[in-house]
């Protein structure tokens, strides 16, 4: 494995000076190359099949709809178990899915029903385990640096954004889905091969001896408590509700409105990993001169205005160029909101935070873009993504009018919260 120490000494990198953060992160972006290749796959097969929005956005919200109910579920029993096992486990049984529906497709024997299904368990299966990988990486890490690495993670997500699409594109072209979802079954070999090599820090086990329904709750009082927590997870549903389905829409965008095909749904997804790779290696700079909470309300205020230019663009090559800003700024955003939750958090409540977060999210976003897919098939795509972005404008506007302080002032960093009582109920 290629030594850290050879990368260029940006502030953002400094996580990878840590050799279990580089060996999960690099594992997990191959896995997300092959992610990144059925996603693009399923997207234009069920876009081409079916020719509804509606059923593109479905599908995309099948695969985040467990996050509603399971996520709290899978943050505790993370932080009762061996995270490095427990995630682990998860990324076999995500590539035993992924197996079934490459069989299926090489014996020409895929519907987009059963595509739906598949969708749904892997989601439930990501859901449960996605806490323990996250938890796991804030271990990796020391708090000071725990920003730095949620972007880096989310870098790795998007860099895996930029080359699966591309490679599915060749994959396509050639030899047809099944072998991009081929592509996709082996590549949680590396998960699971880097999961191996690390050793995580020691840290208190005696949590995983409180019944795991006190230990769900455990994590949701904290949150409710905290202002602040309270206020970005509120930040992070409307995210993922009003503007981010222009991810999963990505496949009726380019073959609808713009009328081209894979090739362009390809390039679309590519060039939003690329703004957000782009602004992983520059975020940690930017914290340092705006502070993460002016950076997070600059970026919020600034997502919406990106988000209606992009489906304003009237050919690919500007959706191209718009939809690399978008990626970028979205990067930012939600990483910052990520990491605000984490660094409110003791780290025994680490992985509870990120299911929680992760349940927010994944709420926001199954409803957002099967509503906005749905809608669209009746009034435009053009017409609702914008009034989208123009609703979550104004309620970002609205609340720096009226709570600018929350806009201003940083947010208090884990070491100064007091501990959560483990005797509390």
């Amino acid at each position: 494995m290629p030594s850290s120490h050879r990368l260029p000494r940006l502030a953002s990198l400094r996580p990878f000076d840590h050799p279990g953060y580089f060996a999960v992160w690099l594992g997990a972006l191959v896995s997300n190359i092959g992610t990144w290749m059925e996603t693009v796959a399923m997207g234009v097969y069920v876009t081409q099949t079916t020719g509804r929005a509606e059923w593109t956005g479905g599908i995309v919200a099948l695969s985040f709809l467990p996050a509603v109910l399971l996520s709290p579920v899978g943050g505790a029993l993370a932080d009762r178990f061996d995270r490095r096992a427990y995630a682990a486990l998860g990324a076999l049984l995500q590539m035993a899915l992924a197996g079934v529906l490459t069989v299926l497709a090489f014996r020409g024997q895929l519907t987009v029903s059963i595509i739906g299904v598949i969708s749904f368990l892997n989601g439930c299966a990501s859901t449960l385990t996605y806490p323990a990988f996250s938890a796991l990486l804030a271990e990796l890490v020391p708090p000071e640096e725990l920003h730095l690495s949620t972007s880096l993670n989310s870098a790795q997500f998007n860099l895996g954004r930029i080359l699966g699409p591309t490679l599915a594109a060749l994959v396509l072209q050639t030899g047809g889905p099944a072998w991009a979802l081929l592509a996709n079954t082996l590549s949680f070999f590396a998960v699971v091969l880097a999961l191996s090599r690390v050793v995580p820090p020691a840290r208190e086990v005696a949590a995983k001896f409180e019944p795991l329904w006190a230990g769900i709750w455990r994590g949701i009082r904290v949150a409710r408590d905290d202002e602040d927590i309270s206020l970005v997870l509120a930040a992070t549903f409307f995210v993922a509700a009003l503007v981010a389905p222009f991810i999963g829409l990505v496949p009726v965008f380019a073959i609808r409105e713009l009328g081209q095909g894979a090739a362009a749904t390809s390039l679309l997804v590519t060039c939003q990993g690329a703004g957000a790779v782009t602004a992983a290696l520059g975020v940690g700079t930017l914290a340092e001169l705006f502070g993460q909470r002016k950076l997070r309300g600059y970026s919020a205020t600034t997502i919406a205005v990106l988000s209606g230019i992009y489906w304003l663009a009237p050919t690919l090559q500007v959706a191209a160029v718009c939809i690399f800003f978008l990626g970028a700024n979205y990067l930012v955003l939600m990483s910052s909101l990520s990491a605000s939750c984490q660094n409110r958090m003791p780290r025994e409540l680490q992985a509870r935070m990120g299911s929680l977060y992760s349940m927010v999210l994944g709420a926001g976003y199954a409803l957002g873009v099967w509503f906005q897919g749905a809608l669209a098939d009746r009034v435009g795509l053009r017409f609702v993504t914008l009034s989208t972005s123009a609703i979550f404008l104004a309620l970002v506007l609205t609340t720096r009018l009226l709570r600018p302080a929350r806009f201003e002032n940083e947010l208090t960093l884990q070491a100064e919260v007091q501990p959560f009582s483990d005797n509390a109920h």
